[in-house]
């Protein structure tokens, strides 16, 4: 039925987990008194979360049929004209990431239950993760950038307290750290765009702002000769960059995976890392004024999807192998929005969400099974004992590669078509970029495959003991792994399913049909989604037309290598390895930028810091004006104390000279004519 969305619903969907967490993590916990135990800890928050899914699905479903919302909750205040508010804009957009954000985070909380049943702080992290998707809900459905900044800065402080989750141990709390720190560089340009938008319109609403999109496009900053609407939108995207991990504001995104595997598969598939591809899309009107700022994100995201990558090719951990796939596809995603090609961008970021969940859930069953070894070269030959974890993992494997037919095929393909028709400056060398990516993607993705769940057992040889653990952790000698419990594998099962097919039957109406009718707005000269629309002939044709094209061999090239390479003969790797010592310590190191962040960055803050410290703080201000007025009045009082000597006639003489002066400066004297 068209028409209006009820906001009493709409309310109850962020406001379900929100409830979860809040008596989780106050009634949950020591701190309160442990009032409510485990079980009711993980009931409630999974409770809320399914309340905001299936909610989440109604909308949806009215939304598909016509209806829709976009109006104020609450209005906090008003000062000078300009309205800061709660307020809900539902439309495609926002009720597909709403149904993405919900189902991922309720498979998340199910697995949970098995992967944190062990740990003392089983109840804050229910409370936390609820939180966190609270935070991701507030955020894409705001409809203005006062509840958008409240959602963005939510998302940051949870992601902290999750990644930093198990406080006890330095990596971690370093990990935690290190997020928080290079997310506050990126919001440090989204709040100069925010700052710039609100300066010249002269309010919050999205709609308001896109209203006024022709007038903006007219003016210069001050002082310069740049476009207003340029620089905005380049400091929007340095915010997503921070977020979404673009280069060169990525490295905080491996060193995550020191958080529990649940908030992996949580941050990196569906909430946080998706929140600046979805605010640049929600931006669309602002972003179509600027080729400058398209062919900046088109660049960058070029950049993150090829050389990541490369990144995940000589990882060894199971976690962090998936942790640089997924800066690669956010990588994919960035490249779409800077080709114009929104819609395929959110497809992607769908699709990802669920074959990107599912490997991250798979590599936290394999860890169990394990025994809390990630360390991929202590593994191998894992698929006959865990079966439902092989399958699922190798589904989603086979998503990711972009296979013909799975989800990943259908939105990375569109990708690739949309940059190849892409007339923005750098999309010659974005399309290179997301094509080499294919090769590179099969051949990291496979060789941990290889490496995980076939050849020879590597493990229970001597007690394995990984690097981020303790010595009781690992398999003990003759030791074998097991399947994780059902409460583990069932979420992998849920979340396979859309890995394979929702890409067949999405691809139609949210690329090419009325699926985001009015949501994204692209000019006239950015045609590639128009290009792309010209040869789909339905998802089956698309899929056997892709056999006779350079991603599917690519792809296969990939798996083939990987399987040469690591299951026929593994001197090869080790032979590359010694004759490409450069490049390999290049990789190694992460093209150097921890050092380089730590080195010239940081260490240039101390230096500065050190700087202001001696020489303003300790020199200016405590020597010369705390101590130095200090000293000064000891030496006047040393001189006073002397001529308080309490004999008369030394006041007298003093007296006398004093009048003596006053004599002296008053009186006229004749040569002053």
């Amino acid at each position: 039925m068209v028409g209006q969305l009820n906001p009493n619903l709409l309310l109850i969907v962020p406001l379900a987990p929100f409830a979860g967490s809040i008596i989780a993590g106050l009634f949950g916990t020591k701190f309160f008194g442990n009032v409510v135990g485990r079980k009711s800890s993980h009931t409630v928050t999974i409770l809320g979360v399914l309340i905001a899914f299936i909610l989440s699905c109604m909308t949806l479903v009215e939304v598909t049929n016509g209806a829709s919302f976009n109006g104020t909750i609450y209005n906090w205040m008003t000062i000078a004209g300009l309205k800061f508010e709660i307020g809900f804009l539902i439309d495609s957009l926002t009720a597909l990431m709403m149904c993405v954000v919900t189902f991922v985070s309720l498979m998340v909380h199910v697995y949970t239950i098995g992967y944190m049943k062990d740990d003392e702080g089983y109840n804050r992290f229910f409370s936390y993760i609820s939180l966190f998707t609270f935070a991701m809900l507030m955020l894409v459905m705001s409809n203005n950038l006062l509840q958008l900044f409240f959602g963005w800065e939510a998302v940051g402080l949870v992601s902290y307290l999750l990644i930093g989750f198990w406080f006890k141990r330095p990596t971690a709390t370093a990990a935690g750290m290190k997020a928080f720190l290079v997310n506050r560089v990126g919001d440090f340009g989204f709040i100069l765009g925010v700052g710039l938008l609100v300066a010249y319109t002269g309010t919050l609403n999205y709609g308001e702002i896109f209203a006024q999109k022709q007038e903006l496009a007219k003016l210069l900053l001050p002082g310069t000769g740049w476009l207003l609407i340029t620089v905005a939108c380049i400091c929007l995207f340095i915010g997503a960059m921070g977020k979404s991990a673009q280069f060169p504001l990525h490295v905080w995104l491996p060193d995550s995976m020191e958080g529990p595997t649940p908030i992996s598969a949580l941050i990196h598939a569906a909430t946080m890392v998706t929140a600046g591809i979805f605010m640049v899309a929600r931006m669309s009107p602002l972003f179509e004024l600027s080729d400058t700022a398209l062919s900046f994100v088109l660049i960058i995201g070029s950049i993150t999807a090829l050389f990541m990558g490369f990144l995940g090719v000589i990882q060894n951990d199971i976690k962090r192998v998936v942790a640089y796939s997924t800066l690669s596809q956010l990588g994919y995603m960035t490249v779409a929005l800077g080709a114009s090609a929104y819609s395929v961008a959110i497809f992607h970021v769908m699709t990802h969400a669920f074959f990107k969940a599912l490997l991250f859930l798979a590599a936290g069953s394999v860890i169990i099974g394990m025994h809390h070894v990630q360390d991929i070269r202590n593994m191998g030959g894992l698929r006959k004992y865990m079966p439902i974890t092989w399958i699922t993992f190798l589904l989603g494997s086979l998503a990711l590669i972009g296979t013909p037919f799975f989800s990943g095929f259908y939105s990375k393909d569109s990708i690739i078509e949309a940059v190849h028709n892409s007339t923005i400056y750098g999309s010659g060398f974005a399309s290179f970029a997301v094509l080499a990516s294919v090769f590179v993607t099969a051949f990291y993705s496979f060789r941990l495959y290889f490496l995980v769940f076939h050849g020879k057992e590597r493990f229970g040889q001597v007690h394995d003991k990984d690097i981020h653990h303790d010595e009781a952790h690992g398999l003990a000698l003759g030791q074998k792994p097991h399947e994780s419990p059902f409460v583990v594998t069932l979420p992998l099962i849920f979340l396979a399913i859309p890995s394979v097919i929702i890409g067949y039957f999405a691809i139609g109406p949210m690329l090419f049909g009325d699926f985001f009718k009015d949501v994204f707005f692209v000019a006239d000269a950015h045609a590639a989604m128009a290009e792309i629309s010209k040869e789909f002939h339905g998802p089956i044709a698309m899929a056997i037309h892709s056999f006779t094209t350079a991603p599917v061999f690519l792809a296969v090239a990939g798996v083939v290598s990987a399987y040469y390479f690591y299951m026929v003969n593994p001197r090869v790797p080790a032979y590359i390895k010694g004759k490409s010592g450069p490049i390999y310590d290049l990789l190694d190191n992460k093209y150097y930028l921890d050092k380089f962040n730590e080195v010239i960055i940081a260490g240039g803050v101390r230096l500065l810091g050190n700087g202001l410290w001696r020489i303003g703080d300790k020199t200016i201000i405590d020597g010369f004006l705390v101590n130095g007025s200090a000293k000064l009045i000891r030496l006047l009082s040393i001189f006073s104390r002397k001529i308080q000597s309490g004999y008369l006639y030394h006041y007298a003489f003093v007296m006398i000279l004093g009048v003596l002066g006053f004599l002296i400066y008053f009186m006229p004297f004749p040569f002053a004519k």
